[in-house]
């Protein structure tokens, strides 16, 4: 699979040498907006079990002005058509200026290069912009000849960066197995720690709090009771639930404490409705009230098999507020509807002691610079070491309950 076409004009070819004589010849474009590629096709690629991948997310994220051009994130997806223009696969990629908004730190490595008079910067970043949620990055409809798409992207991906003048092409959070075929293509792997909540079944959420330790289930029914004593009304509202008020009030939540993390929050106003109108059903969104005005609210989406915290926002402080509505909400939505966990984003070793296990994520990274590609590999042998103790720790401090551990 081969033979490199530009949808753009400053973007590069890919693949030039062309195929192999008994090949079909496949075509990788680069596109300047995901809206150059038709939607179903690209769907197609991705699957439904990711709402991240999928183009309704994507789309709102470019046309709500939240990543693009202006904030630092220059889409430059590919896609590889065959000749007659039918969508093989696809890769959700961006030229960037910066390392914000992508959960995996790389500026210790851009602050090194520079100093030894290296250009760290623009790079190409596989990712979905401000969500560190595992999914496939290398997009392909199962099937026969899905595993030869997948690696003729990964090949792309490197072939851009070494043609056009960037330092490295970086893949956060994709699939264990998109991990494997990355590191077998000699790309630098890194692992990182993530907090998910695993169904084992529970037919209740009693039932998930009698597998715990005796000292976890109390806590968590503390926090529970402290929050049920409050007064405040707590609802999960999804699909037609949500109505622009919700969006308005969650959006002031969310600037107000993203203003208090980071800075400039990186979602628009017009991300919120533009997520509402094409993905409604997949949203989740916890809303709480004190006497009748909203106060605080947590986004999550939905998958197949899964659902997603993404975002939670708050005007007023409460007691363990956050716990019920990011943590346990969540838990009560994933048991009713028969999903196999919650990924509750990054960060987070206070989700231990709420049953949230310590998972690994991925990331892979391609480096031109030899001398860089050395001190980074160095740098990531030792991390991995660390990373792997720690979540070994933390699975012996688990919350659940031993088998002489008393009800």
């Amino acid at each position: 699979m081969a033979a490199g076409h530009d949808e753009t004009d400053d973007a590069a070819e890919a693949g030039e040498d062309g195929p192999a004589p008994e090949e079909a010849p496949v075509e990788a474009h680069v596109l300047s907006s995901i809206t150059q590629v038709d939607a179903d096709a690209w769907d197609r690629c991705a699957g439904r079990d990711n709402p991240f991948v999928r183009y309704a997310f994507l789309s709102a994220l470019e046309e709500s002005g939240s990543s693009t051009t202006e904030t630092g994130w220059h889409p430059r997806h590919i896609v590889l058509k065959t000749p007659q223009g039918a969508v093989l696969g696809a890769v959700p990629m961006y030229l960037k200026n910066h390392s914000y908004g992508e959960y995996v730190f790389d500026h210790g490595w851009a602050d090194a290069f520079e100093r030894a008079g290296g250009r760290y910067y623009p790079k190409l970043q596989v990712s979905v912009p401000f969500t560190p949620v595992t999914g496939p990055r290398l997009l392909a409809p199962p099937g026969p000849g899905a595993e030869e798409v997948r690696t003729a992207l990964l090949s792309t991906c490197v072939g851009i960066c070494d043609q056009i003048d960037v330092s490295s092409v970086h893949i956060t959070f994709p699939t264990e197995d998109e991990f494997d075929l990355m590191g077998d293509a000699g790309l630098l792997q890194r692992t990182g720690i993530q907090f998910h909540w695993l169904n084992e079944g529970y037919e209740s959420f009693g039932d998930f709090l009698a597998s715990l330790a005796s000292r976890k289930r109390k806590q968590i029914r503390k926090e529970r009771q402290a929050v049920a004593d409050s007064g405040l009304a707590i609802n999960a509202l999804t699909g037609s639930e949500i109505e622009e008020r919700h969006w308005d009030a969650f959006f002031a939540f969310y600037q107000a404490t993203g203003s208090r993390k980071w800075g400039v929050p990186y979602l628009t106003r017009e991300f919120f409705s533009l997520l509402g109108e094409r993905m409604a059903d997949a949203v989740v969104l916890v809303m709480v009230e004190r006497a009748g005005q909203p106060i605080a609210g947590a986004l999550n989406l939905a998958g197949s098999d899964a659902l997603y915290g993404r975002n939670w926002g708050a005007i007023e402080d409460h007691r363990f507020l956050h716990f019920e509505a990011c943590y346990y909400r969540a838990i009560d939505y994933a048991i009713d509807h028969g999903l196999k966990r919650v990924e509750a984003g990054a960060q987070g070793p206070h989700k231990l002691a709420r049953g949230y296990l310590p998972v690994p994520t991925y990331s892979a990274h391609w480096v031109a610079n030899e001398s860089l590609r050395d001190a980074v590999a160095h740098y990531l042998d030792h991390e991995t070491r660390e990373i792997d103790r720690e979540i070994s720790v933390l699975e012996r401090h688990g919350p659940f309950r031993q088998s002489d551990d008393a009800a």
